[in-house]
């Protein structure tokens, strides 16, 4: 029994090491975007791509390590994920140019997909059904605990070092964590995977999906609606979903079992997170440009201010994970979207001249409210696939998530940009003046409007999802 208990909690904290790297790494690396740009010479078009690239290697290849944690085992694909994040890091810090480092992220990202993918299907695999709630809750709060600090490090790091040290910090934890994984694994049946052939056809096409999508979202406001760039991307991202389909339908051992789509306890949570990160990172990407304009406050009081959310998902998430123990994710999911819904309501009646205080419970609603929410919400959607689909589960998790943020993003940006422009002939914040106020919090508005309706489809789509089994983990057999 004491074996066993020893070995849960050293999955736990190996999982939890990888988690708080690759999330206090994005937020260190937003931090710095703005030294990159300088030191490298280059400009915002270019640089962005540091982040995007990151992001669309990502969200694309978490579904195939997924399914090849499943195949090949959570061992291999875990060890691999940390080794290729550390040499990622180490080549990111030794660019000079920002092809290279745009390059370098990429290959980081693979790193990173490999090591997202695995996580909710290691903790699941390792805590027993009463436990699994408060096990993914205290996960949320490494997630918050990586965000909250990642723009604290960054500002030291850069204050008395240099950019590329946020990238040289994850090379001893990367290395330490794999060598760790290769033993604290061992021996873990679940780790050996199912030695079942790889869907190599759904893996490209995935890929060319995802990655066409994100590029359409996050350029759309630069292109233009019906420009050759956005229809060809469109194109392609509906050719490649038809093709995927066709060929999961066919396939014998399918990247995506398409079964899990039968499952309400499944793919209404999976929506329902996408959605909810989608809401949630209009607010993270617009309250900086609403802090420093409008507000005019200075970059380390927004920072200071933007950890408000985060620091309640730190404390909020263990305990949202234990309620799902006792309670189950439809109460927890929808109480947790109607908080962020009320959060954005909010956010449509502030004004520059309301102080802090109006700013930060605003803000702390929306980190009450996911860290309520999400949790309960991986609890169900991991705790209602059977063993050998897991992988596919964890990554199609994942998936969702960063689709959401992508989504969120490029939503706010795409509403913003066009209803600013509109208002102010053409100008951009890059001229910003403070007669331009008016127009600005008009275009904030909007922006709040259009995802606080996004978030009340959240809630239809929580409520959507039915009530679970009276046993609240027990699994059903996909």
């Amino acid at each position: 029994m004491a074996s066993v208990f020893e070995k849960k909690w050293n999955i736990f904290v190996l999982v939890a090491t990888s988690i708080f790297m690759s999330t206090l790494d994005s937020s260190i690396v937003n931090v710095a975007l703005p030294f990159m740009m300088q030191d490298l010479k280059t400009d915002v078009q270019t640089i962005q791509w540091v982040v995007l690239i990151y992001l669309m290697t990502v969200s694309s290849l978490l579904l195939t390590f997924g399914r090849l944690s499943d195949i090949k085992g959570r061992k291999p694909v875990y060890v691999l994920g940390f080794t290729i994040f550390a040499v990622g890091s180490w080549l990111c810090g030794m660019a000079k140019i920002p092809e290279l480092l745009i390059a370098a992220r990429a290959l980081q990202g693979v790193g990173a997909s490999m090591l997202m993918a695995c996580s909710p299907a290691l903790i699941v695999d390792a805590f027993p059904v009463q436990e699994r709630g408060k096990a993914l809750g205290m996960i949320g709060a490494v997630v918050a605990a990586g965000l909250t600090t990642g723009p604290v490090v960054g500002g030291i790091l850069l204050e008395y070092f240099s950019w590329q040290f946020i990238f040289y910090i994850n090379i001893p934890i990367g290395l330490a964590a794999a060598i760790g994984g290769y033993f604290v694994l061992s021996g873990v049946q679940t780790a050996k995977g199912s030695k079942e052939p790889m869907d190599k056809t759904g893996s490209v096409l995935v890929i060319l999906v995802l990655s066409s999508l994100i590029v359409l979202l996050t350029q759309l406001s630069k292109w233009g609606m019906i420009s050759i760039l956005s229809l060809s991307c469109a194109a392609l991202c509906i050719l490649g979903t038809i093709g995927f389909v066709i060929n999961e339908a066919r396939s014998n051992y399918p990247l995506f079992d398409l079964k899990l789509l039968k499952i309400k306890l499944f793919i209404f949570p999976v929506m329902g997170s996408s959605i909810l990160f989608a809401a949630l990172f209009v607010i993270i990407f617009m309250m900086p440009f609403y802090l420093t304009y409008p507000c005019g406050f200075t970059a380390s009081k927004t920072g200071f201010i933007m950890i408000v959310p985060f620091l309640f998902l730190l404390f909020v998430s263990p305990l949202s994970g234990m309620l799902y123990d006792k309670l189950g994710s439809r109460r927890l999911c929808m109480t947790g979207m109607t908080l962020l819904m009320f959060s954005l309501i909010s956010m449509m009646s502030i004004q520059p001249s309301m102080g802090v205080l109006s700013i930060l419970w605003r803000i702390a609603l929306a980190g009450i409210g996911t860290a309520l929410y999400v949790s309960p919400n991986n609890t169900a959607i991991m705790s209602c696939v059977s063993l050998p689909r897991r992988g596919i589960a964890s990554g199609a998790v994942a998936t969702a998530r960063n689709l959401g943020m992508v989504i969120g993003v490029a939503l706010a940006g795409l509403i913003f940009t066009s209803s600013f422009s509109a208002l102010t002939n053409g100008a951009s914040l890059e001229n910003y003046i403070k007669e331009m106020d008016p127009f600005f919090m008009l275009s904030f508005k909007r922006t709040m409007a259009m995802s606080a309706i996004l978030s009340f489809v959240g809630i239809i789509v929580t409520y959507a999802r039915g009530k679970e089994n009276s046993n609240v983990g027990d699994e059903t057999k996909s």
